[in-house]
């Protein structure tokens, strides 16, 4: 069985089901922000938080419901999420004609809670984080017959997110290496199969928040590896546990994983307000937080970060612009 769940032709298929719904988001560089991170570093700012729901999970959502069959769209669709999945999926279903419910944690950001709803979906406010939202989905599907959208552990999933590398690489064929923040890691496994099929020499280098760090801590120790709690305000990658469909090959492609803190993507996040002048959220200034702390092994390259999403609530940004991060 292969370590990699899926093919640069799967990624091709994608792209394909997307073009009718969803442009390229821009590929953008600032000098103040290189000037900022030094070390003739060139930074290529991929813009997903201009998307279609302002977060690079519609590419997931999308390959996801586009994939389907008819009937399969028809019975519904059921996920667990933060957020931006759950958004996806809501903004995909009324696109498609699928009735779409999106199970949530109690305390989840109620901005992502409101959007959800507004796009036509079910909300379901259910357990202490993702993943005991993700056992009330499951519950679903086996006593409703709906269908699961899994954020991470679906091939179609993964091959929406690899569609936003394919694109950057069509933007900048000059980049050296990338810098891909980790939830799941639809994003980092999809980077690596687009970048070993047509860019091999470009090295991913992978983050996670240090509160939050069960896929760093299993790649580290060559094994899956669970934690008690998933504790950053950066909900995007506040999961507790490696993913069986993604681990295999963070494990065989990364050239490095390391962990940032909260105090250091606040910072990030308050200089890519300051020099992007467009809205991003905690788990999209991760991936700059990395460059920064790493700076040193990425002099003179040009490196890629992307802006997974922009969907902050007001309070958090308020707590993050104080400084109280």
């Amino acid at each position: 069985m292969s370590l990699w769940p899926i093919t640069f032709d799967d990624v091709l298929a994608a792209r394909e089901r997307l073009r009718p719904y969803l442009d390229p988001s821009p590929l953008r560089t600032y000098p103040v922000l290189d000037a900022f991170v030094g070390h003739e570093i060139r930074v290529l700012v991929k813009h997903e938080n201009l998307n279609p729901t302002n977060a690079f999970k519609i590419r997931n959502a999308l390959s996801f419901m586009t994939a389907l069959a008819p009937d399969e769209r028809r019975r519904g669709i059921v996920a667990a999420s933060k957020g931006n999945h759950g958004l996806g999926l809501a903004y995909a279903g009324g696109l498609l004609g699928a009735p779409v419910t999106i199970c949530v944690p109690v305390d989840n950001n109620p901005e992502k809670n409101a959007a959800i709803l507004g796009y036509g979906a079910t909300l379901i406010e259910r357990g202490a984080d993702y993943d005991d939202s993700a056992e009330v989905a499951a519950q679903m599907v086996e006593e409703q017959g709906l269908v699961l959208a899994h954020s991470t552990n679906d091939a179609r999933v993964i091959a929406g997110a690899a569609t936003l590398t394919l694109e950057l690489i069509e933007q900048a064929p000059e980049i050296d290496a990338m810098v891909i923040a980790v939830g799941g890691g639809s994003q980092a496994v999809g980077a690596m199969t687009v970048l070993g099929a047509e860019r091999p020499t470009v090295r991913v280098t992978a983050v996670q928040a240090a509160g939050a760090s069960a896929a760093h801590d299993s790649w580290h120790a060559g094994a899956p590896r669970t934690t008690a709690t998933a504790l950053t305000f950066a909900d995007g990658l506040a999961t507790r546990a490696a993913y069986a469909m993604t681990f295999p090959a963070l494990l065989d492609g990364l050239e490095e994983f390391v962990t940032v803190t909260d105090a250091e993507i606040a910072s990030a996040l308050r200089l890519l307000l300051s020099t992007t002048h467009t809205l991003v959220e905690g788990a999209a200034a991760a991936g700059l937080a990395a460059l920064l702390a790493h700076r040193d092994r990425f002099a003179g390259q040009q490196v890629g970060i992307i802006l997974s999403g922009g969907n902050i609530d007001a309070e958090t940004l308020r707590r993050v612009m104080a400084h109280e991060i």
